[in-house]
């Protein structure tokens, strides 16, 4: 989010509704949607994998994003090969199971943050074992530090 928009967003809050009969707040909104027009995305969407032996691993790292598993006793677990696992990852959602499995573990932070959580409290109930390694996760990700969301 640029700090333009930012900005925007924040003073709308501070007047907690545009009024289209106003005209600085007409002018408001205009450069707001202009903002966000160009704003760049940042996609949250999580692809899943189709394969029925990636797909039962997906769905159990998606119902607990702090577990500590590695992809060995994934593996090991549900019966399938560990480089089967990784490639399969790789094929079907385009990134590894690594990278998958962090994007699950941002993805549940941001929940937890929106829901009022901590910032403390989001690195801890999402596997991370410092809450410094959970912010520069957090960063490379988004851009942006958990605090600032």
């Amino acid at each position: 989010m640029t700090p333009l928009l930012r900005e925007l967003i924040l003073r709308v809050v501070d007047l907690g509704a545009l009024d289209s009969r106003i005209p600085a707040h007409n002018r408001l909104l205009k450069v707001l949607l202009d903002e966000m027009d160009i704003a760049p995305v940042t996609p949250l969407a999580l692809p899943l994998p189709a394969d029925p032996r990636a797909i039962t691993v997906a769905e159990h790292v998606l119902a607990r994003p702090a577990g500590e598993e590695t992809l060995d006793e994934l593996a090991r677990r549900f019966g399938a090969g560990r480089r089967t696992l990784e490639r399969l990852f790789r094929r079907e959602t385009g990134i590894s199971f690594g990278l998958w499995q962090q994007k699950v573990r941002m993805l549940h932070s941001i929940r937890l943050l929106a829901e009022g959580k901590s910032v403390t409290d989001a690195a801890l109930d999402t596997g991370y074992a410092s809450i410094s390694a959970s912010i520069a996760a957090f960063k490379r990700t988004f851009g942006s530090t958990p605090g600032r969301l």
